[in-house]
């Protein structure tokens, strides 16, 4: 069968900022801005501890005029240090929000260009969850936290620098006892992390779905008296969640460790401070600047410790989104290279009219289970035929590897002499259209709905589509083009939802129009309706109906038989 890229529960977090790059090139300009502001704004920071300790140096050696180039120093330093800082911030936001903003549309693009077996192999709720919830966190963390962890991560840097050159050994001294621990620290929490964050996002995107899927599946469960099935079903993925957020929290606790550190480090470095002032080896004002300098690096070693599990996080939602979008193909992607001996038009157009023909189609949902075997049919222009066979004999898959929804495993579909796989999509849909059993309504009036055929078509058209199908009294009496069909179109029947099909069908006028079982379980009044209306569309186009109701199939000219995968 025809491979399908699935998702992975907990993809890998390993080179995911290099993954992600190619998503950040385009706005490189305005982070680099923002790093540059972000390093200065760090840099003064740190220069106000060497400020401080000049300041503590002229009062010991009594020279006013040095104590007022000091003060006026350290004042400089925090007004650009404000300055530098809301700057930094600014830049970032702003890269930020053009980042998830392109993000966001990237996302919903190829959703929408995504093969619907790709769709379909994936609950809804986890491509929700990937696809809302992972960039709503990014944006958090970009806006939020990315600030704060480039400023104190570049204060930890130019700390450590500055120690080093005022005073080589107390730096050594305070590095080689206390920088091996930190590093353990840190280590012992990267080693957890990424499982722990893992699981955690892994089970967020269940709860999700389960959530998603039984409220759609609400009616269900009440009409028969068991929601309590809803509860126990949310209650397990819940009390899974909070396993996974308790290793989490434990595995971020690791971090508090840095609190003991600096505690140590700072009652030794006083001692060792106090032998060197002594033995004349440095001055008051290093160890001044010394002792602001170390409580400036073990406050943002702690806050770096408490960004990181954000950091974590978002990395891991990072490694979730970068699945979803490697996951997809890109938008805009060159056609397939064409099958050996497939017949191509120049430039892969599809004809304004052409036979529909299958050739040789197997398909399968699972490996060794194909629904389709060996199926050849074809379609020609015009032509009037019915699919008929019993339920799960694979009535719907062979319309939906007709109109190119599937790829088949093995095989082709060819329109016109044109291997759908090979054709511009958007051709495809403008030539091939199918109405399922089941229309999706969106909340919103009549014409918004009509608004989702393919075109972009505008109110003249869904007027004439309107009165060529005949169904001006039913859209007058339903209150017009504007009326609210209701949440999801709840105010509308079964019959009225397949008009609306239909509807989208009339303003595509397509070549050839595939009917799943528009009539199955509908009143003998909106059965009529919708039957003369697909007359009034019928005449000069192919029409495929797959129907099961007696008088449907009497008015076909033409019976294709599906049993079993074969055709009959």
């Amino acid at each position: 069968m025809a491979e399908i890229r699935v998702l992975a529960e907990d993809p890998s977090t390993a080179r995911v900022f290099r993954r992600f790059w190619p998503y950040l090139r385009p706005h490189r300009a305005i982070f680099a801005a923002a790093l540059l502001a972000n390093v200065a704004s760090s840099a003064a920071v740190v220069g106000i501890a060497p400020a401080i300790g000049l300041g503590v140096d002229a009062v010991t050696d009594g020279d006013e005029r040095r104590l007022w180039w000091a003060v006026a120093l350290m004042a400089g330093l925090v007004l650009a240090r404000m300055v530098l800082l809301r700057s930094s911030e600014v830049l970032l936001s702003a890269a930020g929000e053009r980042t998830i903003r392109g993000l966001r549309d990237l996302v919903v693009d190829r959703l929408g260009r995504a093969p619907l077996r790709f769709i379909e192999a994936h609950r809804t709720g986890d491509l929700l969850r990937r696809s809302t919830g992972e960039i709503s966190d990014l944006t958090l963390f970009l806006r939020d936290q990315l600030p704060n962890l480039l400023g104190f991560g570049l204060t930890v840097a130019l700390t450590t620098a500055l120690l080093l050159v005022y005073s080589l050994l107390l730096a050594l001294l305070l590095l080689a006892l206390f920088m091996p621990v930190a590093i353990l620290v840190v280590a012992w929490f990267t080693r957890g992390a990424p499982r722990a964050f893992g699981r955690q996002a892994a089970a967020d995107a269940t709860m999700t779905a389960t959530f998603t899927e039984t409220l759609n599946a609400h009616e269900a469960l009440v009409a028969p008296g068991r929601p309590q099935e809803w509860v126990r079903r949310f209650r397990v993925d819940n009390d899974e969640l909070l396993r996974a957020a308790d290793r989490t929290i434990a595995v971020q606790s690791r971090l508090e460790l840095f609190g003991m550190i600096e505690g140590l480090a700072t009652a030794a470095l006083l001692l060792l401070s106090v032998w060197l002032v002594r033995a004349g080896q440095v001055s008051v004002g290093t160890v001044v600047v010394f002792v602001v300098a170390t409580r400036n690096l073990f406050e943002s070693m702690l806050t770096l410790s408490g960004l990181a599990g954000q950091a974590q996080l978002a990395r891991t939602g990072l490694a979730r989104l970068t699945d979803l979008l490697d996951a997809l193909a890109p938008a805009g992607r060159a056609p397939a290279e064409p099958p050996a001996g497939t017949e191509l038009l120049a430039g892969t157009e599809l004809p304004a009219r052409g036979d529909l023909v299958a050739d040789g189609l197997s398909f399968g949902y699972a490996e060794g289970a194909d629904v389709l075997r060996d199926v050849s049919v074809t379609f020609p222009s015009g032509d009037r035929a019915g699919l008929v066979g019993v339920t799960g004999s694979g009535k719907t898959t062979l319309a939906k590897l007709l109109t190119g929804l599937y790829e088949p495993d093995v095989g082709t579909v060819r329109y016109g002499g044109v291997d759908l796989r090979v054709a511009d999509p958007d051709q495809v849909r403008a030539r091939i259209v199918l109405i399922p059993q089941q229309v999706h309504i969106i909340t919103g009036t009549l014409a918004e709905n009509l608004a989702l055929a393919p075109g972009e078509p505008d109110r003249a058209a869904m007027e004439r589509a309107v009165e060529l199908l005949g169904l001006g009294d039913w859209t007058a009496r339903l209150g017009g083009l504007d009326a609210d069909v209701g949440m999801r179109g709840s105010r509308l029947s079964a019959g009225e939802r397949q008009i609306v099909g239909l509807l989208r069908a009339g303003l595509v006028d397509p070549p050839v129009l595939l009917l799943d079982e528009a009539t199955a379980d509908l009143d003998p009044d909106a059965a009529r309706r919708l039957e003369t209306a697909v007359e009034r569309l019928r005449p000069g186009r192919t029409l495929v109906v797959i129907a099961h109701r007696p008088t449907t199939i009497e008015r076909l000219p033409r019976i294709v038989r599906v049993e079993s995968g074969r055709l009959n």
